[in-house]
């Protein structure tokens, strides 16, 4: 119920906009474990709680400066958290390790959706460890489209590039994820609890982790 879960969030954006702090708990509630997946990617576990307890006093200072619904709200706050990452990683005196420019491959089609199927089978723990070893332009575009479920769009404006741009770094993220789970092993856990419910090969929409909600559904044909 998809459509339900955004009004629900944009609903609870707006009251807490108002003033309305149960509302802005309940917005934290939905999108904080997804936010510190993406941040987790950008500083490492250590720091990330930090990072992100950062990126929400801005939110809150800054939200009745908002305005959108719940998917814009998303990225708006995907972006803020990205900059207290960078601003964080500065301060250390040192960068993220970007991967080369994947401009050149936004035409070729995408690769088949084993990979984002496969990564329905890993704990969010796992599945974030993985992506940690991807290169740092990949492992963004997988977070954001997979975890925090942006639509290619917003995820290229928080990430200052193209959709296509953006698209293809998910693409060669996921395919990689397939190839680092394969040479793991068997998948581990019992769900990725950060990452949107996909569909099985006849259609059926797999369940959502209970205590992650508000997120559309991404997969890789869609990215």
């Amino acid at each position: 119920m998809q459509g339900e879960d955004d009004a629900e969030l944009t609903a609870a954006v707006h009251a807490a906009q108002d003033g309305d702090e149960t509302a802005f708990r309940t917005v934290y509630r939905a999108v904080h474990p997804r936010l510190l997946g993406y941040v987790r990617t950008l500083v490492g576990d250590v720091e990330a709680e930090d990072v992100a307890s950062e990126a929400w006093l801005q939110i809150a200072r800054d939200l009745d400066r908002f305005s959108g619904d719940a998917d814009r709200f998303r990225g708006w706050a995907a972006r803020i958290a990205r900059n207290r990452a960078l601003d964080h990683i500065r301060m250390r005196g040192r960068r993220p390790a970007i991967g080369g420019d994947e401009t050149e491959l936004t035409g070729r089609p995408a690769e088949a959706d084993t990979a984002g199927e496969a990564i329905e089978s890993l704990s969010t723990d796992a599945a974030l460890a993985l992506i940690a070893q991807l290169p740092q332009d990949q492992a963004e575009a997988v977070v954001l489209r997979v975890v925090v479920g942006l639509d290619a769009k917003s995820a290229a404006d928080t990430l200052g590039k193209r959709p296509g741009a953006v698209r293809t770094a998910a693409h060669r993220g996921l395919k990689r994820l397939a190839e680092l789970m394969g040479a793991e092993g068997p998948a581990q856990g019992q769900g990725l609890g950060a990452v949107p419910p996909q569909p099985d090969p006849h259609g059926r929409a797999v369940p959502p982790s209970p205590c992650v909600t508000h997120s559309r559904t991404r997969t890789q044909k869609d990215m």
